[in-house]
């Protein structure tokens, strides 16, 4: 039971800091000239960073969703640990982790809205050369994580 715990929690956590690096690290989009994520458009041609609500490629207000649910997939998914800890304590023995998997659950769609948001929204405003980089990939690979942990909370009966 206790290899199966701390496996679990090493995969809520694996998402979550895939979750927080593709949130905050400055490559969803890669270019020759520079990178762009979800907070600044930088190029290597110029010192000073543009926001990315702002700027030279201004997309308006579906960045700044995807800001919000990549936020707030985060949040889920830390609060979601947390309770976990909580139930893991004080949850009666043969109860099920129920809560915690619906909050993990939740950060997976709200990373996976956010992914596609970002998907379908960026050919507007992104040059054909473009690509998309490795935080975009990250947050991708963050919604199965986060998917299959919360599956597993909602399954998991708490033993002795």
């Amino acid at each position: 039971m206790l290899i199966l715990l701390l496996g679990i929690i090493f995969l809520h956590i694996s998402a979550l800091v895939l979750l927080f690096v593709s949130t905050t690290v400055s490559v969803w989009t890669t270019w020759p000239m520079g990178t762009s994520d979800l907070w600044l458009n930088c190029s290597t041609d110029s010192i000073v960073c543009d926001g990315a609500s702002t700027g030279v490629f201004n997309p308006s207000m579906w960045i700044q969703a995807v800001q919000a649910l990549m936020i707030l997939s985060i949040i889920f998914s830390f609060l979601s640990l947390l309770l976990f800890f909580c139930q893991l304590f004080t949850l009666p023995k043969g109860g099920r982790f129920i809560p915690t998997g619906i909050f993990q659950i939740l950060a997976s769609l709200f990373v996976m809205s956010g992914a596609i948001i970002y998907t379908l929204m960026s050919p507007d405003w992104v040059n054909v050369g473009n690509s998309f980089g490795y935080a975009y990939i990250l947050a991708w690979v963050a919604f199965p994580l986060a998917l299959i942990s919360g599956l597993i909370y909602a399954v998991l009966r708490k033993r002795e």
